[in-house]
């Protein structure tokens, strides 16, 4: 068995130390605790369920009236459900802490979080976990006090053998299976007790370990919450992955821009200033040219590699320069149309340039586009970028033009692309991204 510390009530009954450690005592915490929520669950669900109570009573009565016992009953499951919602929430967010003395795994309630009463009221009545919740909450109020005074009759009981010795000197006392009437004739009823003392905190253990389940099964999140939470987990940590490749990338390109350009652009002039010390017609003057050359154009492709990576203007000035940047460069005229009232958060900026700038090269090298239009606006919450070219159309991702990984891009933000490309022309590629509240 493993030697790791026991985190329910049932792992604890079963380690040869459960008598000297302060579970037994967390289990008798956890039910005698158990009066609170049953008292305060108790007196509103009475009190709704009256209407049942009559129905009853005129349904075992001389004249049933059946309209009348239906309509009793209905009243009292509109009333339980109706306004039993409203007892049974609270309660179980005591019962779900309550649950930590018995059981240290984590429980998360099956509730969505939501603002304003209204908007909460509307939501708590539409979800499962509420009515699992009331279902525990009856559950508690029919079944727990059986089982409680079963659990306090076999106390009793005991305490009374080993007392019997005590209590036959007044005379033939009775004991649940028998009765005494002296000390010596008690003895055997009195060792028994003392024999079943020790039963009594593994009794309180299966009993609180009972409890404990029923209420993690109820009051926890069921498979559908579960599954909710963990895709809510996986969002959450590809965002954070996102903002960690970003972060990178902006690390890279700062490195490239202030480390490796900075030492190319002095090596290039360098070049330059030995090209002019040397003599035309010597034997030099062509290799130092050649170097010179050579260096140049390595430090052009050495700035589109920086700008490839996280173009500079992006950072400093927003995606709407970065934009009209893309349609400089490219080698068809790009008319840019992007109307944003403040800067957006930085990993759906870099995911829409790279989507234009994609989608850019491709119109310039497979559409046999003469213009294209990039159009940027923002509803809400969500981003549209769309890049329309008059080109030949008939563009499909599965011919490896690049627009299953412009997908792919988007898909990690949870933005969808939209390919409308009839063969002719004209070709929209349309991206939307989430990007919080504005």
């Amino acid at each position: 068995m493993s030697d790791s510390a026991p985190r329910t009530a049932f792992d604890a009954v079963l380690r040869r130390r459960f008598l000297i450690s302060g579970w037994p005592w967390r289990c008798v915490a956890y039910l005698l605790t158990a009066a609170a929520p049953l008292a305060a669950a108790a007196v509103p669900l009475v009190l709704l369920g009256l209407p049942w109570v009559f129905a009853l009573r005129r349904a075992t009565g001389r004249d049933p009236a059946p309209v009348t016992v239906a309509l009793l009953a209905v009243l009292g499951v509109l009333l339980v459900a109706g306004v039993g919602p409203l007892v049974a929430v609270p309660l179980a967010e005591l019962e779900r802490r309550r649950l930590r003395l018995v059981d240290a795994r984590p429980i998360a309630s099956g509730h969505r979080t939501v603002h304003g009463v209204w908007a909460r009221l509307r939501t708590r009545y539409g979800e499962a976990a509420t009515w699992r919740e009331l279902g525990y909450l009856c559950l508690l109020l029919v079944v727990a006090p059986v089982v409680y005074l079963v659990l306090l009759v076999f106390l009793l009981l005991v305490g009374a053998f080993l007392l019997s010795p005590l209590l036959a000197r007044g005379g033939r006392v009775a004991l649940g299976f028998g009765s005494v009437a002296d000390p010596m004739e008690a003895l055997p009823y009195a060792l028994a007790g003392l024999a079943l003392v020790p039963t009594i905190p593994y009794l309180t253990a299966v009993v609180a370990g009972a409890h404990a389940a029923v209420a993690r099964a109820l009051l926890g999140r069921g498979p559908d919450e579960r599954l909710r939470a963990e895709l809510v987990e996986v969002s959450r940590s590809r965002a954070r992955l996102v903002g960690a490749f970003e972060t990178e990338r902006r690390r890279i390109e700062r490195d490239l821009h202030d480390g490796a350009q900075q030492r190319l652009v002095s090596l290039t002039l360098q070049l330059g200033m030995a090209r002019l010390d040397v003599p035309p017609d010597s034997p030099a003057a062509l290799s130092v040219a050649d170097a010179h050359e050579q260096a140049k154009r390595l430090m052009t492709e050495l700035r589109e590699l920086i700008r490839g990576i996280h173009p500079r203007v992006l950072t400093d000035r927003g995606l709407p320069a970065a934009l009209r940047e893309i349609a400089d460069r490219s080698t068809i005229p790009v008319t840019v149309d992007a109307e944003l009232p403040d800067r957006l958060p930085a990993h759906v900026e870099g995911t829409a340039y790279f989507v234009v700038s994609e989608a850019l090269a491709n119109v310039a090298k497979h559409s046999g586009a003469s213009e294209a239009v990039v159009t940027v606006r923002r509803r809400g919450d969500l981003l549209t970028v769309e890049v329309r070219d008059d080109g030949n159309g008939g563009a499909d991702p599965r011919e490896g033009t690049g627009l299953t990984g412009l997908a792919d891009r988007v898909a990690v933000i949870d933005g969808r692309m939209l390919l409308s490309s009839p063969v002719g022309g004209p070709t929209i590629v349309q991206v939307e991204l989430p990007c919080g509240k504005g």
